[in-house]
């Protein structure tokens, strides 16, 4: 059985979030393995092989492949695209480029959903600031995840950090979701707005926060493929992603190596 607060967003028992740390920890490993493996020269498709072949290892199957017909394990967006990027051998990692790689993983019938953007080789300095904010306003908006807090109170904070840091455009399609029985389930978690609105943070909640970023313009367009998203002004776009767990103690960031605790100062295990 699965519980559900009054707005229809499920709720985990204590046994129910520890299997969803394992299912995190699959996909927090599996981009650490990724982001390792990045170098001049890889294609995508590369990085999708080995990413596939890790999840499947750990006992886990990819939730992204064949989820309303993605053909991948991971999405791979490259500079200017800024999620949903499909891996192909078409083109190769060139030094200086970014790349997004966004994985998810299903363990035991739970979800793990994060992502990462890496710096191929040595990159412009504009580029790193970018990562830099993008990876820091997702901190930022994991920070707000606590019992009696609201749902736009995250992405007040994912944006106040953001304009305090300059001016960077913020897709407003685009943002996180609850995560859990199913890899995208209410509510929807923007990456903008004023704060003190929505549902009520509980304790058992899980959510996916994943900002995204772009050097330009907010506005973006779907490629003919149906599925990756650019920027129109072509310029680079970054973005993060954890799936988070809010409990008495504060956020348990599920996606993570260590839960948060360098992050938060708390080792959080339920």
């Amino acid at each position: 059985m699965f519980k559900k607060n009054r707005h229809g967003i499920q709720i985990k028992s204590p046994e129910q979030l520890r299997g969803m740390r394992a299912a995190g920890l699959v996909v927090g490993r599996t981009l650490e393995l990724l982001r390792s493996s990045v170098k001049p020269g890889l294609t995508p498709l590369d990085l999708d092989v080995i990413a596939e072949k890790a999840i499947r290892d750990a006992g886990a199957v990819p939730s992204f492949k064949g989820y309303q017909g993605f053909p991948a394990t991971i999405c791979a967006s490259v500079n200017a695209e800024v999620v949903h990027g499909i891996p192909s051998r078409a083109r190769e990692l060139r030094e200086g480029d970014i790349i997004s790689l966004d994985c998810g993983a299903i363990l035991d019938g739970w979800h793990g959903d994060a992502a990462i953007t890496v710096p191929v080789g040595e990159v412009d300095p504009k580029l790193t600031e970018l990562m830099r904010v993008t990876e820091e306003a997702m901190w930022r908006g994991i920070g707000a995840l606590r019992p009696g807090g609201y749902l736009s109170d995250i992405g007040h904070q994912i944006e106040r950090y953001a304009r305090s840091q300059g001016r960077y455009g913020i897709p407003h399609e685009y943002g996180g979701h609850g995560i859990g029985t199913e890899m995208h389930m209410d509510p929807w978690v923007a990456n903008h707005g004023k704060p003190g609105r929505g549902p009520r943070l509980e304790v058992g909640m899980c959510l996916a926060i994943e900002p995204m970023l772009n050097l330009g313009t907010d506005k973006t367009r779907v490629l003919a493929d149906d599925w990756t998203v650019v920027t129109i002004d072509g310029k680079a776009s970054a973005h993060f992603e954890h799936s988070v767990a809010v409990t008495e103690n504060g956020p348990w960031v599920l996606t993570a190596l260590d839960g948060g605790e360098s992050r938060f100062g708390t080792a959080i295990e339920t």
